[in-house]
């Protein structure tokens, strides 16, 4: 996952680009860049690191313009060094730079066509590197001295037939405009405002309405799957369904985990829906555990804070805050390695005693992937004096890895995967332990849109929407093992 922004402004966009980064913060940690469009020249500032970290005064100050895209990265397998920190450029046709949030599962195949038919070298690991590249053949191909929106858009929908995988993007395009578009299952989130000011109407395109929130932009709607929205740079909208007839699902676990609470997707409040995941697994306490004898509910900051204040209210157990975190620590389910979320934990969590001694408390946490965090927070609430410690997920058992853009580990590192919840609540060390069921989780979201219809669940189902063989998760085994990205930083 990443955050992607973009602004058709009417004056200087680069701050407002860097206050939406700021908010899109969650969705990625690792670096950083803003690309700005500066009469005929791109300028473009990125590197490692917090948003707040990468642009000091003097960088803002050079990223002159009135239209202009962001991008905050969370390093997705073969997308970890500094050189693949976005936007990406490429100088033929136009000028094109682009910010991707996503991950294509068919990159080899693009890759090796890339260079054998089209020409073209990818000079990184990255896949958003190739899809700039299939863009920019796929404009190419127009062979126009000057595009149309009607030419952008043919561009895309060649890219659609070529491109497998999940996809929100926004590019750049000298001389024209911006350009945002979704993959056609419409699995990666991405939404449009507007704003009115006294010199005109502005456009903003968002992984998260909280950006535009925050911006003052009014959220339009969400970019439907297989769309492409393109916004000139004197402020001239222009859409149109660039791929049909693909099932749109998308990501369950932004709902879950990825996704700000005050944040809407495609027109569901990732608050509300986090509430009804509450209540549906306090409903299956009920029913398996109906003597279950706890006294205090306590969740994991931050993340699982809605949905255990909706089951604690449920079960008619008192809602306590046992756990104060540090907010300067990052979120561990994006750490680079094992032995630094480890760390991590210690340093983030400290846990108030006065709520955990000689008490039965039901701890509530998102999900449960690798299960590193949740076995040393089991082990700190018994630490804290816990006569019983209880463990609750608000998702299912993640039991496959997720290709479209989530950096889950390999599927021999997910603590569910090949195991019953006994055996993982062995594991864990808790006294008992209750899963969502996937069920319950995709009622909980579609009950905020009754024209939502499928989800891309394939980390808890292993159904994957776009279809995969075999050799691709046999990769991204061998990719996403701690063991070979510690390798690869050593490298």
């Amino acid at each position: 996952m990443c955050g992607i922004i973009g602004i058709v402004g009417t004056t200087e966009v680069a701050s407002a680009l860097y206050d939406g980064l700021t908010v899109l913060q969650h969705r990625g940690q690792d670096a950083a860049g803003i690309a700005t469009v500066d009469g005929a020249r791109l300028r473009l500032h990125k590197e490692n690191g917090l948003v707040r970290d990468v642009f000091n005064q003097s960088a803002m100050n050079r990223l002159r313009g009135r239209v202009g895209i962001g991008h905050c990265r969370y390093p997705t397998a073969g997308s970890e060094g500094a050189t693949e920190a976005q936007p990406f450029y490429v100088n033929s046709p136009y000028g094109i730079a682009i910010a991707h949030n996503g991950n294509l599962v068919n990159t080899e195949t693009l890759r090796r066509e890339m260079f054998e038919d089209d020409r073209r070298h990818i000079n990184t690991d990255s896949d958003s590197e190739v899809l700039l590249n299939v863009l920019a053949h796929e404009l190419q191909i127009q062979d126009r001295m000057s595009l149309t929106p009607d030419h952008i858009f043919k561009a895309v929908a060649g890219m659609h037939a070529r491109a497998r995988g999940g996809y929100a993007c926004l590019a750049l395009l000298l001389g024209y405009g911006l350009l945002g578009f979704r993959d056609p299952n419409g699995i990666r989130p991405l939404v449009l405002g507007e704003r009115i000011t006294p010199d005109g109407r502005e456009y903003a395109l968002a992984s998260e309405s909280v950006a535009l929130d925050i911006l003052g932009f009014k959220r339009l709607r969400d970019v439907a799957p297989g769309e492409a929205v393109f916004i000139t740079n004197d402020g001239q909208l222009h859409t149109r369904m660039c791929a049909e007839g693909a099932v749109h699902a998308p990501c369950i676990f932004e709902y879950v985990y990825l996704a700000r609470p005050d944040s809407m997707i495609e027109n569901v409040s990732v608050y509300k829906a986090r509430l009804r995941m509450g209540q549906k697994l306090a409903e299956k306490i009920l029913r398996e555990r109906p003597d279950h004898g706890i006294d205090a509910v306590i969740p994991i900051p931050d993340t699982a804070r809605t949905a255990a204040s909706a089951l604690a209210e449920m079960l008619g157990v008192p809602f306590r805050e046992g756990f104060v975190k540090n907010r300067y620590i990052g979120r561990t389910f994006i750490m680079p390695g094992q032995g630094e979320r480890v760390k991590s934990v210690r340093r983030k969590l400290n846990p108030v005693e006065l709520e955990f001694r000689k008490k039965n408390v039901l701890l509530v946490d998102d999900s449960i992937v690798r299960g590193t965090t949740s076995r040393q927070i089991i082990q700190m609430a018994r630490d804290a004096g816990a006569k019983n410690v209880f463990f609750a997920s608000a998702a299912p058992p993640v039991r496959y890895p997720n290709v479209y853009g989530i950096d889950m580990p390999a599927a021999s590192e997910l603590v569910a995967a090949g195991h019953t919840v006994a055996e993982v609540e062995k594991v864990l060390g808790a006294d008992w332990l209750i899963y969502q069921d996937l069920k319950d989780l995709i009622w909980a979201v579609q009950d905020g849109n009754e024209n939502l219809k499928h989800f891309d669940t394939s980390c808890f189902s292993g159904e994957y929407i776009t279809g995969l063989d075999q050799h691709y998760l046999e990769q991204i085994e061998m990719l996403r093992s701690d063991d070979a990205k510690a390798a690869r930083r050593s490298a």
